[in-house]
């Protein structure tokens, strides 16, 4: 209920107690006004018959001093007291036809005919008397009859009065009754008025009012202290502090609501920023392994809740594998074929979803799990695979959430295929497009780095030199020629890969770099180069092509000079073994002996 609508009733009910108090109050006034009448109409009825009876008596006396004496005095007081007597015996007479009870009624006309019946009896006692016959007279007034008369009348004035008293006693008790018992309703509803207005005023001013009013009081401190977890009261009052607490409720409600958003936004912007720096640090990054670090490092900062792993096209384009994977994904597995992946079929992302809302990849250990496939893609082209897969929160359904790592794998594809293709270029600009070994461009960049380094350690530089090459080009054909420099090119790289490099010098001439070794090293390299090169028995387009041989000069730093002259100084000794009948190795300190000496430096194993 309303607080004005318990403050109305309160005040209506207020109103009509105080009304009825007042009536009881009126009634209680009326009643002591009947108990006054009642007195005031005893104290007549009573005087009037005591001054009855005490006229009579002075009646008597007057008539009896007139008899006896004979002064007129007495006989004109006597006419006076009668006469006084004549008005009192019409008063009492009006009376009784008034508020009399029968018995005192009665009472009251014995009153006045023995007051009558005595009168007559002096008058005839004074008529006596003033014919002449005193005796007579004082006989009359003096006898048994007037006596009794008299007495008579005095009993009877007495009755009276006893009835009277007894009438306005019993007419006073109940007037005081009634009196008493209104005075007692009026202090009932003057009580009960008082305890309404004390009951208002606790149950709508403490209860109702000062109390909720405090509880509201401290909920909106709470609440402007950013305290969401305070609870609003929710008993359901129809009044106006109900309607606060719903305006409370509704206005915590809208707190929540804006600080929720406020939140998303907060960690949009965070995971905004995040992918911002995560772009930055790709598109920076000098090779796949660090792009996949910083993908590794920052996928997990911006969806905590995801486990997932970056898969990397192989094999022709038809086998993915993972380069690597954040978060300890479960579902797929660390390698499978690209068919094995919707998203990689379609071209666009797929959502595997609990509920079995779409069909599950292949490549998937449990086919309900929630995983998400994004593709990576670059000017078309599959390069990847961007998987990701639920831990916990529910987020890969989302539309939000979807297209950040849509955006990521349209960066990171990006970044996969500028850094494939500078390795592309790299290699191209670094490699020798026949053979595969670094071209004369990057060798001459080592030299430079050696020099620049200047670290003092061993270096030993090998000039290989194809024998006869032109043969090959003139009897088979320059398809021959290019199968020959391909074969001696693989070889040097088998041989050469776990100590050093090999490069095209131009032509049919080869260059090996070999770090940290010595002369004798690199003369035994050289020698194990020449025996697996003439030990292979070559064949193009179903003919024989023959032995292939090598020359190897060796030359090395410190020991036979500097880093600048070490070609040179290799390429001198090529050219001594080529001049010494070729298929030989000959080291560039042994040019200025003799040749047996060089001879004899071949030949160590």
């Amino acid at each position: 209920m309303r607080i004005t609508t318990i403050t109305n009733w309160a005040y209506g009910i207020t109103v009509v107690l105080t009304a009825l108090s007042g009536g009881a109050f009126i009634m209680s006034s009326r009643s002591a006004l009947q108990e006054r009448s009642a007195v005031e109409e005893h104290l007549v009825l009573d005087t009037l018959a005591e001054e009855l009876a005490l006229g009579a008596e002075v009646m008597s006396d007057e008539a009896r001093l007139y008899v006896m004496r004979g002064e007129e005095r007495h006989l004109q007081a006597f006419h006076v007291e009668e006469g006084r007597e004549r008005r009192r015996e019409e008063a009492v007479t009006k009376l009784a036809a008034q508020a009399l009870v029968p018995a005192e009624a009665e009472a009251l006309a014995e009153i006045v005919s023995g007051a009558e019946a005595l009168d007559k009896i002096e008058a005839s006692a004074i008529e006596r008397f003033q014919s002449g016959d005193k005796l007579a007279a004082q006989d009359i007034l003096f006898g048994a009859e007037h006596e009794r008369v008299q007495n008579a009348l005095l009993q009877t004035v007495a009755h009276f009065r006893d009835l009277t008293a007894t009438r306005a006693t019993s007419e006073l008790e109940a007037a005081r009754a009634r009196s008493n018992w209104w005075s007692r309703v009026a202090e009932i509803m003057l009580a009960v008025t008082g305890a309404l207005f004390v009951a208002v005023l606790y149950f709508v001013l403490r209860r109702r009012v000062a109390m909720p009013l405090l509880r509201m009081a401290g909920t909106v401190n709470r609440l402007a202290k950013q305290d969401y977890t305070v609870e609003v009261p929710t008993e359901r009052r129809g009044d106006e502090i109900g309607e606060m607490n719903e305006a409370i409720e509704i206005f915590r409600t809208n707190l929540i609501e804006r600080e929720r958003l406020d939140a998303e936004r907060r960690t949009d912007q965070h995971r905004k920023d995040l992918i911002l720096q995560m772009m930055h640090r790709v598109q920076a990054c000098q090779n796949q392994e660090e792009m996949t670090d910083v993908v590794v490092r920052f996928a997990p900062q911006i969806f905590p809740g995801l486990a997932g792993g970056l898969y990397v096209l192989k094999e022709g384009n038809t086998f993915l594998v993972r380069a690597g994977a954040w978060l300890d994904p479960k579902q797929s597995a660390v390698h499978f074929p690209a068919a094995a992946c919707w998203g990689m079929r379609r071209g666009r992302s797929h959502h595997s979803s609990v509920n079995g809302a779409d069909v599950p990849c292949q490549h998937l250990d449990h086919p309900e799990a929630a995983t998400l496939c994004v593709p990576l893609t670059a000017q078309g082209d599959m390069i990847g695979l961007l998987y990701l897969e639920e831990q916990g929160e529910e987020i890969l359904g989302l539309m939000g959430p979807r297209l950040y790592l849509e955006l990521i794998a349209e960066n990171v594809g990006l970044a996969i295929a500028n850094l494939q293709l500078r390795e592309k270029l790299t290699t191209l600009a670094v490699h020798d497009p026949l053979t595969g070994l670094f071209n004369r461009r990057f060798l001459d960049e080592r030299l430079q780095q050696h020099i620049r380094e200047e670290s003092g350690e061993p270096l030993v530089c090998l000039m290989i030199d194809i024998d006869y090459f032109k043969r090959f080009n003139d009897q088979f054909g320059h398809d021959a020629g290019d199968l020959v420099m391909r074969f001696v090119g693989q070889t040097l790289r088998e041989a050469c890969a776990p100590v050093g490099s090999a490069f095209r010098f131009g032509g049919e001439e080869f260059t090996v770099l070999l770090p940290s070794l010595g002369e004798e090293e690199g003369v035994a390299l050289a020698d194990t180069l020449r025996e697996k090169v003439s030990s292979a028995a070559l064949s193009h387009a179903g003919q024989i092509l023959g032995t292939v041989s090598v020359s190897v000069g060796v030359a090395a730093f410190p020991a036979g000079g500097s880093i600048e002259t070490l070609i040179t100084r290799a390429d001198a000794a090529l050219l001594e073994a080529k001049a010494n009948g070729r298929d030989r190795t000959i080291a560039a300190s042994g040019i200025k002996g003799s040749r047996n000496s060089s001879a004899t430096l071949s030949r160590q194993p």
